[in-house]
């Protein structure tokens, strides 16, 4: 993404008052984006990457892998720095078409129908934790393997069991640990990887172009 000088000062400023951590530097890269992004320094403590999230996700964004999200914020979020790089298609389970349904949200049918579709997609889910529950239970029956889920919904039912489930799953994930999120940190830390895959991938994914 481009920045300008006061952006770059918030960084300095975001930078001083961390210290000294025990991230790599990709994984610090996304951290402090979500600092910026939130004001809140204690995301440095909540942000949990699994093993390798951050190389298999950047590999999914260069081989132009479909990303889903769950909610509009998302996707207006990432969409202009996703079209100015690798421009990858961008799907939002709001808007996928589902029958009406009972026993699940709009956004659960939605993403499950996308996943289903996508089933080696990127996905985000900032906002719903019903969606990242439907996730879940897909990737349980081994109906999908998404190459990355982003998610950092809020909430106060279940959110961490389904947490936990996406732990244990041992699909390549970026998660908050605690009941704290929201769409602004699922697309901060989307816009972060972007901007390390680029750098990593970029000049290739040109040479394709």
């Amino acid at each position: 993404m481009e920045w300008h000088i006061t952006d770059a000062q918030s960084l300095a400023i975001i930078d001083s008052e961390i210290a000294e951590h025990v991230f790599s530097p990709a994984e610090y890269e996304i951290v402090r984006r979500v600092i910026y992004a939130t004001a809140d320094f204690e995301y440095k403590s909540l942000i949990r990457f699994s093993e390798r999230a951050l190389q298999a996700g950047a590999a999914a964004l260069a081989a132009r892998t479909t990303i889903v999200v769950d909610v509009p914020m998302v996707q207006v979020g990432i969409a202009q720095h996703i079209q100015n790089t690798f421009a990858n298609p961008v799907y939002c389970s709001m808007e996928a078409l589902t029958r009406p349904q009972k026993d699940k949200t709009h956004v659960a049918w939605g993403i499950e129908t996308l996943a289903k579709r996508y089933p080696e997609g990127i996905y985000i889910v900032g906002q719903a934790q019903t969606a990242l529950t439907a996730l879940v239970d897909l990737i349980e029956a081994e109906e999908i393997r998404p190459a990355l889920i982003i998610a950092t919904p809020a909430g106060f039912v279940n959110v961490d069991a389904a947490k936990e489930r996406l732990l244990d799953s041992l699909v390549p994930n970026i998660t908050i640990d605690s009941r704290k999120g929201n769409a602004v940190i699922a697309a901060a830390i989307a816009d972060g990887l972007i901007d390390l895959a680029w750098q990593a991938y970029g000049q290739d994914a040109n040479k394709v172009n």
